[in-house]
């Protein structure tokens, strides 16, 4: 994933979650792949699928049942 791809996928996720606080970090050692922040907070991976010829990007977010006590 490039550094273009990175913030047409930024932007397009502070489009549909309205919120300008979503940022993408490029992994230090991986580059099929970005880490999802809102702020501070480490939201997901985007990971990129290139299968098929058909370029797609997949968000993954895990949810602690802890995190649900909040």
């Amino acid at each position: 994933m490039n550094k273009t791809e990175m913030t047409k996928v930024e932007g397009y996720l502070r489009r549909t979650f309205a919120n300008h606080n979503i940022r993408l970090v490029a992994r230090p050692k991986k580059t099929d792949s970005a880490e999802v922040y809102i702020g501070e907070e480490f939201l997901g991976v985007l990971s990129v699928d290139d299968e098929d010829g058909d370029r797609s990007f997949n968000f993954s977010m895990a949810i602690l049942d802890t995190d649900l006590d909040e």
